[in-house]
């Protein structure tokens, strides 16, 4: 093997490469340029670093079609412009961050047109700003904006910032280091070297831009992204890990696009030529003012509705006004997008622009999600700033990311002066970067980075994007923590490849962030962008804060609520959101549900030591006759018993999967003989056996005995198990379900009243109607309703302190009750505030039909729990030749659930 195509191997940490600066500029795109330009101007010694090229990278790189947020003297004025972007973000806004790019995106303008960027103007030479929104003129195109990072590149090259800026491409840094709450330097991998490198600075500035890498695109390409898809959330996840707070993280990013390609359909450039968005009836339907959530919920509810698709309505515009558009959109930003629409035999003259939504980012540069700044781009982390798409400035766009470059580098770079050099940087932290990147190599042949980042993104998909609810959520954060341990397994050879495995660490923090933040914030607001289908309404009086998200000493993610400040700029409909009580408040993460009997989020949920072990498993090599019995073609007990009496109950339970699997004659004796093995495991294999194959075994003598002779196992599987297969085959002996009604556990008296139902025992039944165990009682009214007998006891169970013993009563007595006796407290329990009574009495009152009954039950069939008006409905239908319950059956044929409707019907 020669030794360029020698294997490579990680550097030791010892051999990192030492790299010092003033202030430390991570990311080289819009922010990061300008505020390494900034910071050298400022006369700091600035070190830019850039995963890619500086020359073509950020959201830049492929040029601008024009300015969103342009605050243009005579045009518009701040306070406009303020009230605007507050309430497109439902009053949850740091004014004094937005105005700063109010007030400073213009001189922000000219330094551009220094620089060489060119932006329209009319015949006066007067900035010919547009309006797209309803109110306020503030877009500006760019006609030549595919120009914009090769001017910046420009400047960025002059020798005078040359001998102040040093550029390192292919430098990626992992984590910012920090030492006693303040930032000190970073930790990097050389993308294309394997190089590990360290850097020590005096003030470093995050400008990572988005997380656009977070939600799967509709085309399925990793990288097919509607941001730049280098944007993996390195700055949030850095950030994070570092200390610094992140806010409105459960505010995602969702754009409009071009339906099946990857760029914006540009409305900001069409709409002031006379483009505007339509459905498939050539109506316009956009209510909102601003490009916002809400008119996200609009396209949504539109693409999905019979009126869809939708259209950026272009076609009936001037040949020479379609040609200009042409020539802007098909040149900027995306220049792939002529392509696109040629190859499908598409001309804006004669095909309209079918759009459909973006998967979901983190972006405040759109939205409102990033890291917490004051405004000048400081985060809660002494000596580290961010800005850019990462800063939480709302709808800043690419103005308000050359401002905060601009602020950052000014701060940075003034704080630097009076802030020592580092000395010696932090080991623990630069120990755990070197792991982080180096770790794939451990594992070359491991999952590959594609395949684990596609799944990763994919369950972004289905459980965190909107519309959100805390069951989707609750299993997005179990997932998210589980694909630790996979991530970790992946696999890399390359440096390019362990840079793309650090990435899918990125964007795993970013997943959990999000699914966290989604869960805590418990209302919906900034519509689309953070719709909770089960909590629906917007909540001022609980949310008038920001939530914060941060990394404690502990390492767990925890929640703060900071107030929303006093307004600058007043704004009518939101001034009531900034709370007096100005305190900063913890928020606890609420518990959800991710399936029966399962919570996250908050305290861990007890796991029964029964189902899941205290200590991770070890993994021991398997034996060798595993792989014996697997390659059995057909087989007898007696070849098998040698197996069943292996050492090794991994051997013993692949032999009970052998007998289950071909039957062999003797297999029942076998199996029940494996009810008294020594290790848990096997018993419960042969158990789950016997129960699979009970409609082929037969009740025996001999077989039944050995049954018997293990129904007071020590093992209350076992012991279940055994009084489930006696009542399957009819062969128990007088006396035992009721001896079993008293066995210390509850799964066992379970299985006894099963037993004693099957021998419509219903005074034994009743007996067990006392037990302590909740669920004991609730199949003890569930077995005397199918005995048919017992009614004096469901009475009693209808006053359980249980509201689901108290329900399944009230169900039961649909079965056993009486209407002149039972009818009063059934209509009485529908009001009850748990659901599932409420439900059950509806069952309930079929025994007592009339109008009180039609008048009570006319109320649950608006009810706001869709089981409910189910039952109510179910209820009712019988009676339907009355015409007050015909009118509820017609109401209910229209019920958003499709299970009432079919009650109705």
């Amino acid at each position: 093997m020669t030794a360029a195509h020698a294997e490579f191997t990680a550097p030791a940490v010892s051999a990192a490469h030492r790299l010092d600066c003033d202030v430390l500029v991570i990311g080289g795109g819009t922010a990061g340029s300008m505020a390494a330009l900034t910071a050298a101007e400022n006369g700091a010694d600035v070190l830019l670093l850039e995963k890619a090229h500086v020359r073509h990278s950020g959201a830049l790189a492929m040029g601008m079609d024009g300015v969103n947020n342009a605050v243009i003297p005579g045009k518009a004025v701040p306070e406009d412009y303020v009230a605007e972007i507050t309430r497109a973000n439902d009053g949850i806004v740091d004014q004094k961050t937005v105005y700063q790019t109010a007030t400073r995106g213009f001189g922000m303008i000219s330094r551009l047109e220094r620089y060489g960027v060119k932006f329209e103007k009319d015949e006066y030479g007067e900035y010919a700003v547009r309006r797209v929104h309803r109110s306020g003129s503030y877009v500006l195109p760019m006609p030549e904006g595919r120009d914009v990072k090769k001017v910046l590149y420009r400047v960025l090259r002059r020798r005078d910032m040359r001998e102040k800026i040093t550029i390192e491409n292919r430098l990626m840094p992992v984590r910012v280091l920090t030492e006693n709450g303040r930032a000190v330097g970073a930790a990097a991998l050389h993308t294309r070297t394997g190089e590990f490198y360290v850097i020590g600075a005096k003030s470093v500035i995050l400008a990572t831009g988005p997380c656009g890498r977070l939600g799967l695109p509709a085309s399925g390409y990793l990288y097919g992204t509607y941001e730049n898809p280098t944007n993996a959330g390195d700055g949030y996840s850095m950030a994070y890990h570092a200390g610094a707070e992140l806010s409105g993280i459960e505010c995602f990013q969702i754009n409009p696009l071009i339906k099946d390609y990857n760029g914006p359909a540009c409305a900001y450039v069409a709409n002031p030529f006379g483009g505007y968005q339509v459905n498939a009836d050539g109506d316009r339907f956009v209510d909102s003012d601003y490009w916002s959530g809400d008119m996200m919920k609009e396209v949504v509810r539109e693409i999905d509705s019979a009126r869809g698709p939708i259209y950026l309505k272009v076609s009936h515009l001037p040949t020479e006004t379609i040609d200009t558009l042409e020539s802007i959109l098909h040149t900027t930003e995306r220049p792939t997008r002529g392509t696109f629409h040629a190859n499908r035999g598409h001309s804006y003259h004669t095909h309209d622009i079918e759009m459909h939504v973006s998967e979901i980012g983190l972006c405040s540069g759109h939205s409102a999600s990033g890291v917490w700044v004051d405004e000048n781009g400081a985060t809660t982390v002494d000596g580290l700033y961010a800005a850019g798409d990462l800063a939480c400035v709302p709808h800043n766009y690419m103005i308000g990311a050359f401002v905060y470059g601009e602020l950052t580098g000014s701060h940075a770079s003034d704080r630097a002066k009076h802030t020592p050099a580092p000395g010696e940087l932090p080991a623990d932290q630069i120990a755990d970067a070197h792991e982080l990147i180096y770790r794939p190599l451990r594992n070359p042949d491991g999952p590959p980075q594609p395949q684990v980042e596609y799944k990763l993104r994919r369950f972004v998909n289905d459980y965190v994007a909107p519309p959100k609810t805390s069951n989707k959520l609750g299993i997005a954060v179990e997932t998210f923590e589980r694909m630790r341990g996979e991530i970790a397994q992946m696999g890399g050879r390359t440096p390019h490849e362990l840079m793309r495995c650090a990435e899918v660490n990125f964007i795993r923090d970013c997943a959990e962030l999000a699914a966290r933040s989604s869960l805590t914030r418990t209302e919906s607001r900034w519509g689309l962008y953070h719709q909770r289908d089960d909590l629906p309404d917007r909540d001022d009086a609980r949310w008038g804060y920001h939530l914060n998200v941060r990394k404690n000493a502990g390492g767990a993610m925890e929640f703060i609520g900071r107030p929303v400040a006093p307004y600058l700029v007043p704004v009518e409909g939101l001034n009531h959101i900034p709370p007096q009580d100005r305190s900063v408040i913890a928020v606890e993460q609420p518990r959800s549900g991710v399936g029966p009997a399962v919570t996250v989020g908050g305290t861990p949920g007890p796991v029964p030591d029964d189902t899941r072990p205290e200590t991770p498993a070890t993994h021991e090599p398997l034996s060798p006759r595993i792989a014996e019995l697997v390659r059995m073609e057909s087989v007898t007990v007696e070849e098998l018993t040698d197996y069943l009496e292996d050492e090794d109950p991994a051997v013993r339970r692949t032999a009970l999967a052998t007998l289950t699997e071909h039957t062999p004659d003797g297999f029942d004796s076998a199996l029940a003989a494996a009810l008294s093995d020594p290790d848990a495991a096997v018993r419960r294999t042969a158990v789950e056996a016997l129960r699979e194959l009970v409609e082929i075994l037969s009740a025996e003598a001999g077989f039944v005995a050995a049954l018997h002779e293990v129904a007071d196992s020590e093992d209350h599987l076992v012991r279940a198990g055994v009084l489930d297969l006696l009542r399957s085959l009819k062969a128990a002996e007088p006396g035992l379900f009721d001896r079993a009604l008293t066995d210390p556990h509850h799964r066992v008296r379970i299985e006894a009243i099963r037993g004693l139902v099957s021998l419509n025992d219903a005074p034994s039944v009743a007996v067990a109607a006392r037990d302590a165990n909740r669920e004991v009682r609730v199949v003890a009214a569930q077995g005397l309703a199918t005995i048919g007998d017992g009614a004096a006891t469901l009475r009693e169970l209808s006053t359980d302190i249980d509201p689901l013993v108290r329900a399944a009563a009230f169900t039961a007595l649909a079965a056993l009750g009486d209407a002149e006796t039972d009818g009063d407290v059934l209509r009485k329990a529908l009001r009850d505030s748990a659901w599932q009574v409420r439900k059950g009495a509806a069952t309930g009152l079929a025994v007592a039909p009339g109008p009180k009954t039609v008048a009570a039950l006319a109320e649950l069939v608006t009810d706001r729990h869709g089981d409910v008006r189910k039952a109510a409905v179910q209820t009712l239908r019988p009676w339907s030749e009355h015409p007050d319950v015909a009118e509820l059956m017609a109401l209910a044929g229209h019920d958003e659930d499709a299970d009432v409707r079919a009650a109705a019907r």
